[in-house]
């Protein structure tokens, strides 16, 4: 009889490609998966894994397993899914990624609404980027992300997921009070070749967001200043250091020196809540996403 946590491991293994991201992703000691795996190995009687460099690979034994492992864990996870249905009671463990603002803006509120709605639901949330929440989700490290895309840049969905739209978030440019352009109404973004831009860092994606749309309209993006919080960047803005653009969501108060303009051709991101498709009926998630919707519709109203 093979024993579904070792089977988890190779399905980790396989996913991740390393004993470490393993061991990462089921939060556990790489020494624990290497036992995993070599028990597994005398269950089944043959190799799963060899030496690869420094490194481990399947071996093709290892890859047909890993292949079944997967189908065997999704049919687990339905599994678990039905009996929960059929309860009908949200209760048990959730596992909840998000974006930064997201996690400042939507989560608070909706978490807060569960815990009055369903006690008996614990919930965890860790703050991340859209593509590793997404990644996460797939692994099976969450249950559920809260993620974002632009709308004229939207986020790579593997298939698989499940996903229901939160809401809408409308983003303006921020910038000093000073500014010639302070006073508008409204903005095209093309208006700020010569500034200096205040972003994200490199590699996000909402940074990498700004590059591609602000290059489409033929401009150069001048880097001045680089941070990770929407309230740092404001402080930078307030003090003349630059421009950036500030989504609404959780973006909080925002200083006196500091004006925030709409663009004429409104920027919007897309919010929304993604899930494995065979945990749908898992009565946690669905009203994880509910509380989400009802605080999203808030949001925007």
């Amino acid at each position: 009889m093979l024993n579904l946590e070792r089977l988890r491991t190779l399905d980790a293994l396989a996913r991740h490609g390393s004993v470490s991201g393993a061991a990462e992703g089921l939060h556990v000691t790489t020494s624990a998966v290497s036992q995993q795996m070599a028990k597994l190995e005398r269950e089944v009687g043959e190799p799963l894994l060899a030496k690869n460099g420094r490194g481990v690979r399947l071996t093709d034994a290892g890859r047909l397993l890993a292949d079944h492992a997967a189908r065997i864990l999704s049919q687990v996870e339905l599994a678990q899914s039905d009996i929960e249905a059929q309860r009908g009671r949200v209760v048990g463990d959730l596992a909840v990624a998000a974006f930064p603002t997201a996690a400042r803006g939507l989560l608070p509120a909706a978490l807060a609404a569960l815990r009055v709605d369903h006690p008996q639901l614990r919930v965890r949330m860790r703050e991340l980027e859209p593509a590793d929440s997404v990644r996460g989700v797939v692994r099976g490290d969450f249950d559920l992300a809260v993620v974002l895309d632009w709308y004229n840049r939207p986020l790579s969905m593997p298939e698989g997921l499940a996903k229901q739209e939160l809401l809408h978030d409308p983003a303006d440019v921020a910038m000093h009070v000073g500014h010639p352009l302070a006073g508008r109404a409204t903005v095209d973004l093309e208006e700020f070749a010569d500034d200096d831009w205040v972003t994200w860092a490199e590699g996000e994606f909402c940074h990498e967001w700004l590059m591609f749309t602000l290059r489409g309209k033929g401009v150069e993006p001048r880097i001045a200043h680089v941070a990770e919080e929407h309230a740092t960047q404001l402080a930078l803005i307030a003090e003349g250091l630059g421009v950036c653009v500030a989504p609404r969501l959780g973006r909080g108060p925002v200083p006196d020196r500091v004006r925030v303009v709409p663009v004429r051709h409104a920027m919007r991101r897309h919010v929304y809540a993604v899930w494995r498709a065979d945990a749908d009926r898992r009565p946690s998630i669905r009203a994880a996403v509910d509380a989400l919707c009802a605080v999203g519709a808030d949001v925007v109203s």
